[in-house]
């Protein structure tokens, strides 16, 4: 694993990547999910693994 995995090239973008709840939380989009590649397994809002919130996983819904 090399450093630079652990940082982005480029900034999140609000409203693209993410979005700001009513009480100051960031939730991440679907997009941005998808892009990533993996389920964190954190239980986030637009989850688009199945199942969904399962670490590592990274089997999209259809």
């Amino acid at each position: 694993m090399n450093i630079d995995d652990y940082y982005m090239s480029e900034p999140l973008k609000e409203n693209v990547d993410y979005y700001m709840d009513p009480r100051g939380f960031r939730v991440m989009t679907e997009k941005y999910l998808r892009e990533r590649g993996y389920c964190c397994g954190n239980g986030c809002k637009h989850c688009p693994y199945f199942p969904p919130h399962h670490k590592g996983n990274r089997e999209l819904k259809e």
